[in-house]
C-alpha cells in the first residue's frame, strides 16, 4: 500500500455524486462546438454580422452560439450555424 489517501474514485464519479456530471458534459461539448465554429468563421473570413445574415438571424443569436457557456441552444440553431460556414453538425450517443 502506498499510503496515498487520495486514490479512489474518478473526477467523473465525484461530479456524478454531486449531480453535476451532465451539466459539465454539456458545457464541455458546447465549448468544443463554439471553438470549432469560431475557427471555421476565422478560416472562412466570416464576421459575426455575415454569420448572422447567413443564418438568417440576429448578431445576438450568433453571440449565443459562440458563447461557450450557453448550452440552451436548439439543434436547429447549431445546425444552421454549422451550415453557414460549410460544415455539418454530427452527434452520437455512447455508452458509459
Amino acid at each position: 500500500m502506498n499510503g496515498n489517501t487520495h486514490i479512489g474514485s474518478s473526477f467523473d464519479d465525484f461530479l456524478a455524486e454531486e449531480g453535476l456530471l451532465e451539466e459539465a458534459n454539456a458545457i464541455a461539448a458546447k465549448r468544443v462546438i463554439a471553438w470549432q465554429l469560431a475557427a471555421a468563421m476565422k478560416q472562412a473570413g466570416v464576421s459575426k454580422t455575415e454569420m448572422a445574415a447567413r443564418m438568417r438571424t440576429s448578431r445576438a443569436a450568433v453571440n449565443r452560439v459562440l458563447d461557450e457557456n450557453d448550452t440552451a441552444l436548439t439543434l436547429d440553431t447549431l445546425s444552421r450555424a454549422a451550415a453557414a460556414v460549410g460544415c455539418t453538425l454530427r452527434f452520437e450517443l455512447t455508452t458509459t
